[in-house]
């Protein structure tokens, strides 16, 4: 796929996803984001970027850490989802966060600005992930530290199939190399090579969790990165590429719904 196609891809599915995207995903993202903030330890007073910044769930947290006296410029491709983090940081009544809609791999951000970098789970869909991080080193001051989240390994993911399953639909790749960053030593040499030094690195396992088949396919279809692909199919289709993914994830069944596998890797690096 093209750069400039998949950033559109990339741009509009998440639109269409933005309004499932929590009630699909929240819980079962918050142990990577968990240790993003953990590896990230931000502190009262601390400028610092976020791209992919989805509908907040880091975000939030993160600008409550860094009151007072801290700011968050949260960035994301979507502006459905920019839309949606707004509204929950005035629900949170948080007033320390500026958020835009920005491409990761061309921040319209001054050099050596903030004191702290952080993306969660969104390197993956970036064309350029080398670029995403070079922009991170760009922006941040000397001797700061940007962290990282990002899916493991494909063979680790039990849920992965939705990308083969989707792609045979539309005659395309939906997400080229949506593992790649989580695969051995990738991300760290992504990292190394954007200018990073002192890089730590952990990788963990999750168990996944839907209480319905309905749920498991709401997150997968509709709530993620193929959803605009899933939103041009017809009736038919739909019931073929379910009755698919279902079976791909039919060893995690329990009685009502699916415990499935997952892992995430989670780095941490300093700007020289």
């Amino acid at each position: 796929m093209q750069p400039d196609l998949q950033r559109r891809v990339q741009r509009y599915g998440w639109d269409k996803a933005a309004n499932y995207y929590e009630s699909s995903w929240k819980r079962q993202l918050k142990p990577a984001q968990d240790k993003l903030l953990e590896m990230a330890a931000l502190k009262p007073g601390e400028k610092v970027l976020e791209t992919a910044c989805g509908t907040g769930l880091v975000t939030i947290p993160a600008a409550k850490t860094v009151d007072p006296g801290g700011e968050i410029v949260a960035t994301d491709l979507s502006d459905v989802m920019v839309e949606i983090a707004q509204k929950r940081a005035r629900d949170h009544q948080l007033a320390n966060i500026t958020f835009a809609q920005m491409d990761a791999e061309q921040l319209d951000l001054d050099d050596n600005r903030f004191d702290a970098a952080i993306s969660g789970l969104g390197l993956m869909y970036v064309p350029d992930p080398v670029q995403a991080l070079r922009e991170m080193n760009r922006v941040l001051k000397h001797g700061r530290d940007a962290t990282v989240a990002v899916w493991g390994e494909r063979k680790n993911c039990g849920w992965a199939d939705i990308f083969p399953i989707v792609d045979k639909q539309v005659a395309s790749d939906v997400c080229p190399m949506f593992f790649q960053q989580g695969t051995g030593d990738t991300l760290k040499h992504s990292l190394e090579t954007a200018g990073f030094t002192n890089i730590r690195i952990e990788r963990f396992t999750v168990t996944i969790s839907y209480s319905s088949k309905d749920e498991a396919l709401t997150a997968a279809f509709a709530g993620g990165p193929v959803a605009l692909a899933y939103r041009k199919f017809d009736d038919k289709t739909k019931d073929t590429v379910h009755g698919e993914y279902l079976d791909s994830i039919a060893p995690y069944k329990n009685d009502t719904g699916y415990n499935i596998p997952g892992e995430f890797v989670v780095a941490n690096a300093v700007k020289n």
